[in-house]
Parts: C-alpha cells; sequence; structure tokens
C-alpha cells in the first residue's frame, strides 16, 4: 500500500527546499510533488508543501 507524508514549509526558500527534500529522500521516502500558496500581494510563495511517497514496509 502507498503511503504519503506532506511537509508544510512557513518558510519557502532555496535552502528550506533542499533541505528538506535532503532530509526526507535520505529516510526512504521519494518525492512525489510540490505545491505552492501564493498570496495576491506578493511575487515569492508565502507557504510550500512538499509531497512524498513509499510503500508501506520500506
Amino acid at each position: 500500500m502507498l503511503i504519503y507524508k506532506v511537509v508544510e514549509l512557513n518558510t519557502v526558500s532555496e535552502d528550506m527546499l533542499e533541505e528538506v527534500l535532503n532530509e526526507w529522500t535520505a529516510k526512504g521516502w521519494h518525492f512525489d510533488g510540490m505545491q505552492f500558496a501564493m498570496r495576491e500581494s506578493q511575487k515569492r510563495p508565502s507557504m510550500a508543501f512538499v509531497l512524498f511517497t513509499r510503500e508501506e514496509g520500506e
């Protein structure tokens, strides 16, 4: 069975994204995608959700 992991980032920066990707892939999770939450008044995302998957029991 496929299980999912969602990591929420309140600070969206290159360093934070790299940290989350490296941390969770090292734990055996597979990167599945990334979603950004935007504010109309800003050009940069205010939040990011990083999605990972793995097979149960891995």
